[in-house]
C-alpha cells in the first residue's frame, strides 16, 4: 500500500514525532507506515484522514 503520510505532514510543518503524539502512536510507527514497511489498521488509517480532513483514499492506494 502507498500513501501521502509524508507528503501531508510537509504541508502541516510537522514532524514525524509531532504526528505520531496527536494520533496516539509511535514516531517509529509513522515511520514504518511511511516506508510501506507497515499497513496501519482500519482504525488507525481513519484517524490519520480525519487528523488531516480529507478521505482515506487520498492518503492511501492500494497498488
Amino acid at each position: 500500500m502507498k500513501n501521502k503520510i509524508k507528503v501531508y505532514r510537509a504541508m502541516h510543518d510537522l514532524t514525524q514525532d509531532a504526528l505520531a503524539k496527536e494520533l496516539g502512536v509511535t514516531r517509529q510507527t509513522i515511520l514504518a507506515i511511511e516506508k510501506g514497511k507497515y499497513d496501519p489498521s482500519l482504525e488507525l488509517a481513519f484517524r490519520i484522514s480525519r487528523y488531516f480532513q480529507t478521505t482515506i483514499e487520498e492518503i492511501f492506494s492500494f497498488e
